[in-house]
C-alpha cells in the first residue's frame, strides 16, 4: 500500500509539473474534448450508456482496448477508425509529458540532496 501512495504522489507531481507546460495544457483539452466527443457519439450511435462509453473511450485511448464491445453500426465503425490513431497519438503525448515532468522532478530532488550532503556543518 506505501509503495501505490508513492507512485500515486509521484504521478501527482509529474501531472502537476506537467500542466506548467502550454502544450501539455493544450493536449488535456484535447484529450478531455476527446473523451466528451466520443462519449456522446457511442451513447447516440450505438446506444451505450454514458459509463460504459466513456469507458469504451477511455481503454480505447490508453491501447488496452476493450474485448466485447465492437461497433454494430457502419458510421459507428468509421468514426472508431478515426478515433483510435488520433487519440492515441493525444494520450500517448499527454503521457509523455507526465514522463518528463516526473523525470525532472526526481532529477531535481536528487540534485537537491547532493547539493545538501556536500554542505558544510557550522
Amino acid at each position: 500500500m506505501i509503495s501505490f501512495l508513492l507512485t500515486l504522489k509521484r504521478l501527482l507531481g509529474g501531472l502537476w509539473g506537467a500542466f506548467k507546460h502550454k502544450n501539455f495544457q493544450v493536449l488535456f483539452v484535447l484529450i478531455l474534448l476527446l473523451l466528451v466527443s466520443g462519449t456522446l457519439f457511442y451513447t447516440k450511435e450505438e446506444g451505450l450508456s454514458v459509463i460504459d462509453a466513456l469507458y469504451f473511450c477511455i481503454v480505447t485511448l490508453s491501447t488496452v482496448g476493450h474485448p466485447d464491445f465492437v461497433p454494430q453500426t457502419d458510421l459507428g465503425k468509421i468514426f472508431t477508425m478515426i478515433y483510435i490513431p488520433v487519440g492515441t497519438g493525444l494520450f500517448i503525448g499527454m503521457a509523455g509529458y507526465i514522463a518528463y515532468a516526473m523525470i525532472k522532478s526526481n532529477l531535481r530532488d536528487e540534485n537537491g540532496e547532493r547539493k545538501s550532503r556536500f554542505t558544510k556543518k557550522s
